[in-house]
């Protein structure tokens, strides 16, 4: 164990009335910041640590006042711990944002439980969206089967959403390899859709790279990991890929969907359109 054992938060207020809503304009179009200032601030950060390694990526977020407030947010899976060691080596305090869909494995949530004792992180919130607004949303638990972009929208989205709005920013493990919408990402990018900059400290990084991070650290790999889950999200929505498909390739097996809808590009969420979407 790396340090003493960690403050895990539970984040169970996520409640129809008091988070963005899909379906309620009002409250989807929340005015936003000046965007010029923003866009500047994130070019000044790409060309200030452009050669510069994840560890200095991720201090100079998390202590460069132009990056401001920063969170974490981990999904635990399966090459997530090689961030996460990263961020309790720069500052164990770092806010570490974790969504609980009440879909997820039970293993994730075994190993998130475990690797957040292991790296002594101190202040890991878990984030679900509340019974209530479960039941009006998704009264029978069959939404996934029906439209798994506003399953992801209710319990995923929502709740993040709800936890970010007193940050500036959050750190994310994405990297360039890992899907078309990921080919060219920089360190800093701004999410003009919510104002807010995303830092991928990783997003350099190859699968060898992680690999050896990983076994050079001797961090735990996600056991779900060996029985053929090399991308691991909601059990309903996660298959075992076989040799020589694409890792990302059992998320939402059989549809274009390849992201859940927490990320932006240029100001729109990497998702198909819902039905809702559609007819507006």
């Amino acid at each position: 164990m790396l340090h003493d054992r960690p403050n895990l938060r539970l984040a169970e207020d996520v409640r129809a009335g008091d988070t963005l809503r899909r379906d309620d304009p009002a409250q989807v179009s929340q005015p936003l910041p000046d965007l010029a200032p923003l866009r500047a601030r994130v070019a000044a950060l790409n060309a200030r640590y452009r050669h510069h390694g994840a560890t200095d990526v991720l201090r100079g977020a998390l202590k460069d006042p132009e990056a401001g407030r920063i969170a974490m947010v981990s999904s635990f899976g399966a090459e997530s711990v090689a961030l996460l060691h990263l961020v309790a080596m720069v500052d164990r305090n770092t806010p570490v944002l974790f969504i609980d869909t009440r879909l997820l494995f039970a293993e994730t949530l075994v190993y998130q439980a475990e690797m957040a004792e292991r790296l002594g992180l101190r202040d890991v919130r878990i984030l679900k969206t509340d019974e209530e607004s479960l039941k009006q949303g998704d009264p029978y638990g069959a939404l996934r089967f029906s439209d798994t972009d506003a399953c992801c929208a209710l319990r995923k989205n929502l709740p993040l959403e709800n936890a970010l709005k007193g940050f500036d920013g959050w750190i994310t493990g994405r990297k360039r390899y890992q899907s078309g919408t990921r080919a060219s990402l920089d360190f800093f990018e701004l999410e003009e859709a919510t104002g807010r900059i995303k830092v991928n400290p990783m997003a350099h990084w190859a699968p060898e790279d992680i690999r050896a991070y990983m076994d050079e650290n001797r961090l735990p790999r996600h056991p779900l990991v060996a029985q053929g889950y090399p991308s691991i999200g909601c059990q309903p929505c996660t298959s075992k890929v076989a040799p020589g498909e694409d890792p990302r390739a059992g998320r939402w097996r059989g549809q274009s969907k390849e992201e859940c809808g927490i990320h932006f590009i240029d100001g729109k969420a990497v998702r198909p359109e819902t039905k809702e979407e559609k007819s507006a």
